[in-house]
């Protein structure tokens, strides 16, 4: 009945993961897609924003957990809403930025596709309905606050947020980014199942995949002031990289080869 939605689902994934191999690689036309001030590295943070996004809508079309459209239906929302409104202030400032209210139109319809998503998708049932380990729901906890306090710092325009330095624009739009994040984690919490918790340790693990290595070669360059911004980030990337791998891997009771009968060790 749904195969049509997952293979949607599997082209929509697939699609990301290449626009987040063009956003890593610098190609010369990512200005078609992202129309605002960037650098090195914010592509590389674009990048790997594209790939968290992405993991997660391809695996749920390749397992059918269609519940899980929920959670990220909710983070895309309140980011592409976000930006969608931000974008239409900065044209209604500049009336030359052309690019900019197409990015705005964008941002509106794909934040109405996934109000429809969201709608449609609550009424669902989780096939893994395995509880969420104890472990993976207080990270989960723990990442809100920090996505919740980075985000909102960031959509305040306040500086040295970053490792390294954003433009006003850059911090508004990705701070969005980060509080579309905290929702989707939120809902990790609310509905704390391993079907649901799946999608977002995916998402992280991709994010973090992409990042490391160019987090640890800013090493080399980062600003003194920013070090610290640096050194935190860092460690948030290692510990949740390795949480992912852990479950999704490694631990017998939620590896992506057990059975779902199995119980979850160390789950209350």
């Amino acid at each position: 009945m749904h195969r049509p939605l997952r293979a949607l689902l599997v082209v929509l994934g697939v699609a990301g993961l290449l626009a987040a191999v063009v956003f890593f690689l610098q190609m010369p036309w990512i200005g078609s897609i992202w129309p605002w001030p960037t650098s090195r590295l914010s592509n590389i943070f674009l990048s790997s924003i594209l790939a968290a996004a992405s993991a997660p809508v391809l695996w749920i079309g390749l397992s059918g957990e269609l519940a899980a459209i929920t959670g990220g239906a909710l983070n895309f929302l309140a980011t592409y809403g976000g930006m969608a409104i931000y974008a239409a202030g900065v044209y209604l400032s500049d009336t030359s930025r052309g690019p900019v209210l197409l990015f705005a139109v964008v941002c509106a319809f794909f934040a109405a596709v996934c109000l429809t998503l969201l709608l449609w998708a609550r009424r669902l049932v989780f096939h893994d309905n395995r509880p969420t380990p104890r472990a993976v729901r207080i990270s989960f906890a723990v990442f809100i606050v920090v996505l919740l306090l980075a985000g909102g710092s960031l959509v305040l325009k306040r500086s040295n947020i970053f490792p390294w330095p954003l433009g006003p624009e850059q911090s508004v739009l990705y701070g969005w980014i980060f509080l579309g994040a905290a929702l989707y984690f939120t809902y990790g919490v609310v509905k704390p199942v391993w079907g649901n918790a799946v999608g977002q340790l995916l998402g992280f693990l991709a994010y973090d995949l992409v990042l490391i290595i160019p987090f640890l070669r800013h090493f080399a360059t980062v600003k003194p002031e920013l070090r610290i911004n640096l050194t935190v980030y860092t460690a948030v990337l290692i510990y949740s990289g390795l949480l992912a791998i852990w479950f999704l891997f490694v631990n017998r009771s939620t590896r992506f080869t057990s059975g779902k009968s199995e119980a979850v060790s160390d789950a209350p």
